[in-house]
């Protein structure tokens, strides 16, 4: 699922393996306002089902994913605040 999805906040998890990637990308979507964007880069070759299943348990949107040569780019949109 390559797209042209931008994200202002950026989070280099590269060399990191489980459960850090999602740590990091908790800490930096804390930070951001609802609707709020972050691109995460890991090189975990189990990154694409754990932030699946990370953004499917916390409501936040996993708008893209990519991988090329082992290297993963995600773009996590932080979910709406509950009304």
């Amino acid at each position: 699922m390559a797209t042209g999805d931008t994200a202002p906040l950026q989070v280099d998890a590269s060399g990191l393996e489980c459960p850090l990637p999602i740590l990091r990308t908790k800490k930096a979507l804390s930070m951001l306002q609802a609707g709020g964007r972050v691109e995460v880069l890991s090189t975990d070759p189990r990154s694409p089902s754990d932030f699946r299943a990370f953004c499917r348990q916390a409501g936040h949107t996993l708008l893209s994913w990519d991988e090329t040569d082992g290297r993963y780019r995600f773009v996590v949109e932080k979910r709406s605040d509950p009304s």
